[in-house]
Parts: C-alpha cells; sequence; structure tokens
C-alpha cells in the first residue's frame, strides 16, 4: 500500500492563530480555482488506481471549508482501493455531511482555544459520525482548556499534544501534559533521525498539487512526478538525510521509533490502536 501525504496550493484559514503564517490569509478565486483542479486531478488519480492507496490531506489552510475538499473526502471513502482518507481540519465546517462518508473517512482536529467557542466545537466532537482524534498546541496557557476538553471528551477519543514549537518542557511540566496524553513523550523533544530507516520515499510519499513527489514534506529533494508515474523507479528504503524530525506526521515513519505498533490502525488519523474503546 502507498501513503499519501497530499499538500495542494491551499493557504487560506479562517483563524487566526498569533504562530501561524497561514491565519486569517485569504487565496485569490484564482488561486483557488487553480487548488480545487489540483484537487480534483489528484482524486482522479487515486480512482484510477488499482493497488491501495491510504491518503491525508495536510493543507496549509483550511481545506474542509472548501466543498472541494468535503467531496474529495466522501467520494475517496467510498473507493474499493482506498484503505484510509484523513485530514488535518480545526473543524469550523459545519459536520452534517460527513454522513455520506464511509467508515473509511476520518479526521485529525486540532482545537485552537483562541478561535472558537468551546461548547460550539465540543458539540461537533460528539456528533462526528466518522472515526477521529482531536489535539492541542501545548501551550502553558492553553492547559486548562486541554484539561477541560480530556475531561469532557468520551474515553474513546484520544486526546493528542503536540509540543509547542520551541518550547523546552521540564520534567514536571511535561508529565502535566502527559496526563492528558500519554504519548506527550514522542512529541516533546525533536527526534534524532539522520541516517534511520524511514519509510518516506518507499511505502509513504509527499504530493504537491501539481503532482511533485518528495519522500516527506520535509526533505526537498524530488522523486518524480505523480502523473508522469516518473516517481515510481525512485521508491525504495532509504536513511532520513535531515538532522532531525520534529513533526508527527513525519517522526511517525521513522522505523526505530515504533510508532507503526503503538498506531496500528490509524497512522493517519493519529489515534493509538490500545487506546480505550478502539
Amino acid at each position: 500500500m502507498l501513503t499519501i501525504l497530499y499538500r495542494g496550493p491551499l493557504a487560506s484559514c479562517d483563524y487566526d492563530c498569533s504562530y501561524c503564517p497561514f491565519a486569517k490569509r485569504r487565496d485569490t478565486p484564482e488561486q483557488l480555482r487553480a487548488d480545487r483542479a489540483a484537487l480534483e486531478r489528484f482524486a482522479g488519480w487515486v480512482a484510477a488506481q488499482e493497488s491501495e492507496v491510504s491518503v491525508l490531506f495536510t493543507p496549509w489552510g483550511e481545506g474542509l471549508v472548501r466543498s472541494w475538499y468535503r467531496r474529495a473526502l466522501v467520494e475517496l471513502s467510498w473507493l474499493p482501493n482506498v484503505a484510509r482518507v484523513a485530514i488535518q481540519t480545526n473543524l469550523s465546517c459545519r459536520t452534517g455531511w460527513l454522513a455520506e462518508a464511509s467508515d473509511r473517512a476520518a479526521l485529525w482536529v486540532t482545537y485552537h482555544p483562541t478561535q472558537v467557542p468551546y461548547e460550539r466545537l465540543l458539540g461537533k466532537l460528539r456528533t462526528l459520525p466518522v472515526r477521529h482524534s482531536v489535539g492541542i498546541v501545548g501551550d502553558p496557557a492553553h492547559l486548562p482548556d486541554a484539561r477541560r476538553l480530556r475531561a469532557d471528551l468520551p474515553r474513546e477519543t484520544y486526546l493528542w499534544v503536540n509540543a509547542e514549537e520551541g518550547r523546552r518542557y521540564t520534567d514536571a511540566e511535561a508529565a502535566e501534559w502527559s496526563r492528558i496524553d500519554p504519548l506527550f513523550r514522542h512529541s516533546r523533544f525533536a527526534h534524532p533521525s539522520a541516517g534511520l530507516p524511514c519509510r518516506t520515499g518507499d511505502s509513504v510519499i509527499s504530493v504537491s498539487g501539481d503532482g511533485t513527489v518528495r519522500r516527506c514534506h520535509f526533505v526537498p529533494e524530488v522523486l518524480g512526478n505523480l502523473y508522469d508515474g516518473s516517481y515510481r523507479e525512485a521508491l525504495r528504503p532509504r536513511p532520513c538525510p535531515a538532522t532531525a524530525c520534529d513533526c508527527h506526521i513525519g517522526y511517525v515513519h521513522l522505523e526505530p521509533l515504533g510508532l507503526y505498533d503503538v498506531f496500528t490502525g490509524g497512522i493517519l488519523e493519529r489515534i493509538p490502536a490500545a487506546w480505550p474503546g478502539t
């Protein structure tokens, strides 16, 4: 099975998070049309494949406020060759349309306490008809929000915590976040990765809107193009060329970490296999 991390040209978001360069950015109508065309081309490619494919949409902006991302998630979820299709989202969109998706659709939801009324988000999470995880950035100011959300979510919903970029956590601070997310230790520090075996570039690839294929979002080397098939000959096991990896969508594929065993069946939507209720 080939796992694809797809990121089109969309770079606009309806939220205004202080740490994000895409906050409240608006794409022009031309840029939105280009993103829609790129996504539809990619979805068509997936539909034409005979081998099994899994897809994680990782847009710079918020995709589900756009009809073409909602439609792609639903349509891809019903294809017989698609094992899983998931998307990273702030869940600001309406959610009723998810009832049209199959059980192979999933969401990776991020809670931004400064951007959305708590009860509004909680209400959506409690009624989602598809598999999902929920997460938050480990900003100390958001610790009370994270505790509240963990208490109010169903036990079977995994609440992950991403270490805040550039922050060093004391052991005491890390312990507080680990009470919310027992797997926080994997996010707390960047993982040394140089020379280590990684599934990216072999069974996992990153694809941009024009079809350019790279091993992952964090290594610029081009392996070929999806649409002319030139990437296929480049697929093979290979070590990581980067010094370190500090993003979950990257380090989850580092083989020595053993996270495929931890997240078996839930790699793309970030749901641990042994989580209560899964």
